[in-house]
C-alpha cells in the first residue's frame, strides 16, 4: 500500500467542458434534429440546475475519498435482477506451464497454494504496489477480493469483508465442502501432497450423490434468484440454526473452488462454462476458481467491489508464480514470487517441535483442523421447493444467451503497431464497422478507462463513437479507394486514443454527470418525491429531475449496446462477460502480440456471425494496408501491364501472383458484399449492337 496517501483524488472539471465532451459523444449516435434538442436541454441545464449541482459536488467530494465512489457501488448493489450473466465477469487461464500437472487436481492444488501465496503477501503488506508507466495506482480494491460476499436483502445487497478469513470452500456437485488453509499469520498450513489428499477425498464423497439428487440440494442456484426473492430463501434458512452456521461458513470464505464435472472441449464451450454453467456457481461469493474435469481453469468474479485490472493482477501473480515453481523444478536455486512460507505447523510438513522459531521468535503451536468438512444442510420440502423453481429460472437464462469466443492467429498488436496504429483503437473500429455492416445502424459502445491512478479510482467509460469514427463508417462502406479508407481508419484511431487519454486522466463525462444525477435523486427523496410507491409520486420524482436527465439524448449514451472491454496479460486465453442490455452485445477481448482473442455474448443476436464479419473485417483491413505498403514501396519500371493477362513482373515476363483485385479468396465478396469492379467486368455486350443485357452472365451447362 505504498504511496496510497499521495494519491490524488479524481478530478471535477469545469462544467462547461463536461458538457462539450457530453455532446460530442452524442453526436454520432443522433440525427441532426436530435441533437440540435439535446443542445439545448445542454444549454438550459447550464443557465439553470448544472451550476448548483456542480457545486454541490465540489462540497461532497471534497470530504471524500472518491466523489463516485459510493454511488457507483450503490448502482451494483441496487441492481434487483439476477447477478448471473450480468455482474460477473470471467477470466479462463491458459494451459498450466508445468505440462505434467494439467489434470485437474493437481492444477487445482497448484492455483489454490498460488493464490495463499498471493493472499499472505497482500495481508502482510509484502505486495509490489501496482503502477503503470512508473504512475503508482490505487490499491484499495484488493482488500475486497478475499473473504468476501455480497449479501442479498429486500431493499439491495451489501457487501461484507472478512479480513481475517482462513478458509476455503470447495464446490463438487452442488456439496459444499470447508477447510483451512491459512494460520494465524496467514502461511499456507497444508502441503501440496495435504492438499491434493483433501481434493481427492471430496470429489470421492461428492461423486457418491446419485446425479437425480444433484439438483435437489443445490443450493448455490438460490443465489442466481433475483435479488429480492434470494433474500427471502436467505433469510428462512438462516431461521435453522445449521444453516446459518453453513452460510457463514459460505459468506467468510477467502474463495470458492469449483471442481466441475463439465469437460469443455472448445473454446466457446469454455466461455459458456466459465460465464454461467448449470448449477455449480454460488453468485454470493467474490472470487471463484473454476477447474474443470479435463483441467481447463478460470476464474469468475463478482464486479461489484473490483474492477478487471484488481483481478487481472491476481491472476497474471498467480500464473508467474506457477512459471517460477516450474524453473524452480528445473533448478533448485531460482526464486519464486510470494514471501509466504508454508507454516510449521502445516499438516503433512511432518513433525515440528513445539515452540518452532520465526525469525529468531519462538511460536506458540497452533490447532489447525485442515480435514475436509461437508456442510450439511436443514432442507425442508419449501427449500426443496425453491431450489427447483431456482434451477428453471436459471436454465431459462443460460437458454436465452450465448458465448461465442474468436481465436484469431492471423496477427495481433505487432503488426497493427507496425503499420502505426494503436492496438486498442484499431480493434474497437473493427467493432463498429461489424456492427454497422451487419445491421446498418451505429449504436452507443462502452469501453472501461482505468481510473486507479486517482485514490479510490474504478473507472471512466470511453464512448468509442466519436464523429470521425461515424466518417470512418461512412468512407469504409462506401465504393473509396482504400488509401482514402485506412485515412479515415487511421483519423478515427487517432481521436479514440486522444479520448481515452482524457479518460484515464478522469477527463470524460459519463461518471461526472452520473453523480450530478444521484445528487438530484437525493435532492427530490428529501423532498419525499419517492416516498410513495404510486404512480403520481413516481411521475412527479421524474419531474424533479432536471431536463437533461429526461432527454432522450443521455438515455441513448447509457444504452450501452457494444460493451466492451480489453483485459490482456499473457496468463490468459480468454476473457468476457454477459451482454449489459437485452438487445446488445458483451465483448470481452485481449489482444496478445502475435494474435487477439475474442469472447462475444448476446441474447441470441447471431454472435457466430458477428464473429465471423470481425474476422473478415480484420483480414480485408491488413489487406488493404499491405497492398498500400508495396505500393508506397515498389520500385519504378519493375512491372508493366499486358493487356491479355494483367500486371507482369518486367524482369521475368511472368505474371504477378497477386494481380488483379486482391479478393479472389473471397470469391467477389467484399467485406460490405460484392465488388463492384467484379459486377463491371462480368457484364458483357448483348447481340451485335454493343447494348449492354441486364444481370450478370452465368455459366452455361451442356445437356
Amino acid at each position: 500500500m505504498a504511496g496510497q496517501d499521495k494519491l490524488p483524488h479524481l478530478p471535477i472539471p469545469p462544467l462547461e467542458d463536461t458538457m462539450k465532451r457530453y455532446l460530442r459523444a452524442l453526436q454520432g449516435l443522433q440525427s441532426e434534429s436530435e441533437h440540435e434538442k439535446t443542445k439545448a436541454v445542454v444549454d438550459e441545464f447550464l443557465k439553470k440546475e448544472g451550476p448548483e449541482l456542480h457545486k454541490k459536488l465540489v462540497d461532497y467530494a471534497s470530504t471524500r475519498a472518491s466523489y463516485i465512489e459510493e454511488w457507483w457501488t450503490e448502482s451494483y448493489l441496487n441492481y434487483s435482477e439476477s447477478v448471473v450473466l450480468s455482474l460477473n465477469p470471467f477470466f479462463i487461464l491458459e494451459d498450466d506451464p508445468t505440462p505434467s500437472r494439467g489434470n485437474q487436481l493437481t492444477r487445482a492444488c497448484s492455483l489454490i497454494l498460488a493464490s495463499l501465496g498471493f493472499v499472505h503477501d497482500l495481508r502482510t503488506g509484502e505486495l509490489e504496489p501496482d503502477s503503470f508507466r512508473g504512475v503508482p495506482l490505487d490499491m484499495s480494491q484488493y482488500h475486497k477480493l478475499f473473504g468476501c460476499a455480497r449479501l442479498p436483502s429486500r431493499s439491495g445487497c451489501k457487501i461484507q469483508v472478512d479480513s481475517e478469513s482462513s478458509h476455503i470452500v470447495v464446490l463438487r456437485r452442488g456439496q459444499f465442502y470447508w477447510f483451512d488453509v491459512l494460520d494465524s499469520k496467514h502461511r499456507p498450513c497444508l502441503t501440496e501432497r495435504a492438499l491434493l489428499s483433501n481434493l481427492t477425498a471430496i470429489i470421492a464423497d461428492a461423486d457418491k450423490t446419485p446425479p437425480n439428487q444433484v439438483a435437489q440440494s443445490a443450493l448455490g442456484v438460490l443465489s442466481t434468484e433475483r435479488r429480492g426473492i434470494w433474500a427471502g430463501h436467505r433469510a428462512n434458512m438462516m431461521k435453522e440454526p445449521s444453516n446459518a452456521m453453513c452460510l457463514d461458513v459460505l459468506d467468510k470464505a477467502l474463495f470458492v473452488v469449483c471442481l466441475d464435472d463439465a469437460k469443455p472441449e472448445t473454446a466457446s464451450e469454455m466461455c459458456a462454462n466459465m460465464l454461467c454453467g448449470t448449477y455449480k456457481l454460488d453468485k454470493g461469493v467474490q472470487l471463484q476458481i473454476i477447474v474443470a474435469a479435463n483441467g481447463a481453469a478460470g476464474i469468475n468474479f463478482e464486479h461489484s467491489a473490483v474492477d478487471g485490472h484488481t483481478v487481472l493482477r491476481y491472476v497474471a501473480d498467480v500464473y508467474t508464480e506457477l512459471i517460477l515453481r516450474f524453473a524452480k523444478s528445473i533448478n533448485s536455486g531460482s526464486a519464486t514470487l510470494f514471501k509466504a512460507q508454508t507454516s510449521p505447523w502445516a499438516t503433512g510438513a511432518g513433525k515440528k517441535a513445539p515452540g518452532a522459531k520465526n525469525g529468531g521468535v519462538q511460536e506458540e503451536p497452533e490447532e489447525i483442523d485442515t480435514a475436509p468438512k461437508k456442510l450439511e444442510w436443514a432442507i425442508t420440502s419449501d427449500l426443496k421447493a425453491a431450489i427447483r423453481f431456482a434451477e428453471t429460472r436459471l436454465g431459462d437464462l443460460i437458454c436465452q444467451n450465448e458465448a461465442v469466443a474468436l481465436e484469431f492467429d492471423s496477427y495481433g498488436k505487432n503488426v497493427i503497431t507496425q503499420f502505426g496504429f494503436s492496438p486498442d483503437a484499431f480493434v474497437q473500429m473493427a467493432y463498429q464497422a461489424t456492427y454497422f455492416s451487419l445491421y446498418g445502424r451505429i449504436e452507443s459502445t462502452y469501453e472501461p478507462a482505468m481510473t486507479k491512478a486517482f485514490l479510490h479510482g474504478r473507472t471512466e467509460a470511453i464512448r468509442s463513437v466519436t464523429p470521425e469514427s461515424v466518417e470512418f463508417l461512412k468512407v469504409f462502406s462506401s465504393d473509396a479507394p482504400a488509401r482514402e479508407k485506412i485515412a479515415a481508419l487511421k483519423k478515427a484511431c487517432q481521436a479514440h486514443t486522444e479520448l481515452t487519454k482524457a479518460c484515464i486522466k478522469g477527463l470524460g463525462q459519463d461518471r461526472i454527470l452520473y453523480a450530478m444525477y444521484c445528487l438530484s435523486q437525493q435532492k427530490n427523496n428529501g423532498n419525499g418525491g419517492s416516498d410513495s410507491d404510486s404512480d403520481d409520486s413516481e411521475k412527479s420524482h421524474s419531474e424533479g429531475l432536471p431536463a437533461l436527465f429526461q432527454d432522450p439524448g443521455y438515455a441513448t449514451l447509457g444504452h450501452s449496446t457494444l460493451s466492451t472491454s480489453n483485459c490482456g496479460n499473457p496468463a490468459l486465453r480468454l476473457f468476457g462477460f454477459g451482454a449489459v442490455v437485452p438487445d446488445g452485445l458483451g465483448i470481452g477481448y485481449i489482444i496478445k502480440d502475435d494474435a487477439m482473442a475474442f469472447a462475444v455474448s448476446s441474447k441470441h443476436l447471431q454472435t457466430q456471425r458477428f464473429l465471423d464479419t470481425l474476422r473478415a473485417y480484420f483480414l480485408e483491413v491488413h489487406r488493404m494496408l499491405k497492398d498500400l505498403h508495396r505500393e508506397a514501396n515498389r520500385k519504378p519500371n519493375l512491372t508493366f501491364i499486358d493487356h491479355h493477362i494483367g500486371e507482369v513482373d518486367a524482369r521475368t515476363g511472368k505474371p504477378l501472383k497477386n494481380a488483379g483485385n486482391g479478393y479472389d479468396d473471397w470469391e467477389g465478396y467484399g467485406f460490405y458484399g460484392v465488388d463492384a469492379n467484379t459486377l463491371d467486368s462480368q457484364r458483357k455486350p448483348a447481340g451485335g449492337r454493343g447494348k449492354v443485357a441486364p444481370g450478370t452472365r452465368i455459366q452455361t451447362v451442356e445437356l
